[in-house]
């Protein structure tokens, strides 16, 4: 099984956000830090707005932000999402082709087997896994910690 490069950029870029919080992302900014095309980005960052994993927002002070705590973002969803084709094989395909062995081949079971677990096992994931104790993460994209939460502002009680 291999992904293409478009859901691994997705994943990243998920990841990325996540990190980034309330604050936020410009693509250009998510290209530099991994070193990959802008261009690409481009192409993802609208599919993944579309599935409801980022919020864009256009203009002067705009980005991306996650549009979903990453606790609920599961990374089998994402991959379901974003990847074009799961077929391992041909034969699994939407368009299947006429195979001279089909119906006494047992290839396709399996490995529709295979895909079940493959993803199965990405469903126990959330993205906030993918994040993990992120200092490291951080680190290695050169990004600033998170700007801590305001201190909560004691509420008075009116005088009774």
């Amino acid at each position: 099984m291999r992904l293409t490069r478009f859901t691994d950029y997705a994943l990243r870029t998920l990841m990325f956000l996540g990190l980034r919080g309330e604050e936020g992302a410009r693509i250009r900014e998510i290209a530099e830090h991994y070193g990959i095309s802008e261009n690409h980005l481009m192409k993802i960052v609208p599919e993944l707005g579309k599935c409801g994993f980022v919020q864009t927002v256009r203009g002067r002070g705009g980005g991306l932000r996650m549009a979903r705590p990453p606790e609920e973002i599961g990374v089998g969803a994402v991959v379901r999402a974003v990847e074009d084709d799961l077929a391992l094989v041909e034969c699994l395909g939407e368009e299947r082709p006429r195979c001279a062995i089909a119906g006494a081949c047992r290839l396709t079971v399996i490995l529709g087997e295979a895909l079940e677990a493959f993803l199965a096992v990405l469903d126990r994931y959330t993205l906030a896994d993918l994040l993990g104790p992120s200092a490291r993460l951080r680190a290695m994209l050169d990004l600033a910690p998170p700007a801590p939460a305001p201190p909560a502002t004691p509420r008075r009680t009116p005088p009774a």
